[in-house]
């Protein structure tokens, strides 16, 4: 079995306060902090977009994880994660097998076990 590479070995890293312009490209694993416009491409590799980057970009990559802002498609050949507060403007193209709709959604209403009903209605009979 193919062991799974780790994005925790990070080869490049762009920081907070930095814009890039253009074409970005790389191998293994790259983390935007900053701010990226253009074009981000890896074959195999994984870029990690920070809580604080703001990336207006098309992303092709091996795999991607999202935590930062994102304005533009990202297509991923092995996977994309996306975690808190994550915000994604823009399509998404990765293996998946199913559907999903993603959408700011209203709490659902909290039903009352049944004995909490019962209580309820003695006290107001």
């Amino acid at each position: 079995m193919k062991k799974k590479e780790r994005a925790d070995h990070i080869s490049t890293l762009l920081g907070i306060g930095t814009t890039i312009e253009g074409t970005l490209e790389f191998k293994d694993t790259i983390r935007l902090d900053g701010a990226v416009n253009g074009k981000i491409f890896s074959e195999k590799g994984t870029v990690i977009i920070g809580e604080r980057a703001v990336v207006e970009a098309q992303i092709r990559v091996g795999t991607a994880i999202v935590k930062g802002t994102v304005n533009g498609h990202i297509q991923a050949s092995d996977r994309i994660e996306v975690y808190p507060p994550a915000k994604i403007t823009g399509d998404i193209q990765a293996p998946f097998n199913g559907n999903c709709s993603m959408a700011r959604l209203e709490p659902l209403p909290v039903e009352k076990k049944k004995t909490d009903a019962k209580r309820d209605e003695k006290k107001s009979g």
